[in-house]
């Protein structure tokens, strides 16, 4: 290979190896101000002189940490799960079965991801209210069961699979529920699976909605506790970055977990 053919090649590392570190280098930081003790926390160095828990145990302690973490999880979880669920059926109806009105209801449900958050964010609070689940995991996790961008996605997927693989399960004697679960489903595994760590991360970072809707920090999510280290007057870099840490984590686990299933989503159709 000549060096014209290599210099391409030299060039698109370049640009990985650059926009890598531009994406890796703020996680980097965070970590190692977590760890810089109070005297360190503005040094410009890359590796701390001395490594500290201490703004963890702060961290810890000036939050109900725990508290925290669990109801943030159990909402994304719970989120991701019902919003899973509902888009996998909403799509598969809508991109294989036939009923009257299929195409206005689906325009109609896909116009409902256009409304804005704030244009429902008031009828919503006003009927948690009425219900009494204000300060409750229900307020944070029931107007959130459906996703229209979910639905609008799997769509495509569902509308693209195979019709010979679905006539010939339904010839075995297969029903719909039967040609979904064991058919369509497994075969596209690596785009729901990619989808769901796409919801699951929009419901973690959730910051407007729990902080309208829950008034105690007991009751709230992490992304809110956050908010305790910063005031108008002085913000704790040190133990913010240690939550920042603590509630990252979670994120990084999981997308560890499934980046095979994510990769495989974009490089390949889905099929096997």
């Amino acid at each position: 290979m000549t060096t014209t053919a290599r210099r391409p090649q030299y060039l698109s590392h370049a640009l990985l190896l650059t926009l890598s570190f531009l994406a890796i280098f703020p996680i980097y930081w965070m970590i190692i101000t977590s760890v810089r003790p109070e005297r360190e926390i503005y040094s410009p160095a890359p590796i701390p002189g001395e490594v500290s828990f201490e703004n963890y145990e702060r961290a810890w302690n000036a939050i109900p940490m725990a508290r925290m973490l669990g109801n943030t999880i159990a909402t994304a979880v719970s989120q991701t799960i019902f919003q899973l669920t509902t888009s996998v059926l909403a799509a598969y109806a809508f991109a294989r079965w036939r009923f009257p009105g299929r195409n206005i209801l689906y325009a109609l449900f896909a116009l409902t991801w256009l409304v804005p958050f704030q244009a429902i964010m008031i009828p919503n609070y006003v009927l948690l209210t009425q219900l009494g689940w204000r300060d409750t995991l229900f307020a944070l996790i029931v107007p959130n069961i459906g996703s229209a961008f979910a639905v609008l996605l799997l769509f495509q997927s569902f509308k693209a699979f195979p019709l010979e693989l679905i006539d010939a399960a339904r010839i075995d004697g297969a029903g719909s529920w039967g040609i979904l679960w064991r058919v369509v489903f497994p075969n596209l595994r690596a785009s729901i699976a990619s989808l769901g760590v796409l919801l699951f991360i929009s419901s973690w970072n959730d910051y407007f909605w729990p902080l309208l809707v829950t008034s105690r920090p007991e009751n709230s999510t992490v992304q809110i506790g956050l908010q305790a280290f910063m005031s108008s007057d002085m913000n704790l870099w040190g133990p913010l970055m240690a939550a920042a840490t603590l509630a990252s984590l979670p994120i990084l686990v999981m997308y560890l977990l499934l980046q095979r299933q994510v990769i495989d989503s974009f490089v390949k159709s889905g099929l096997r």
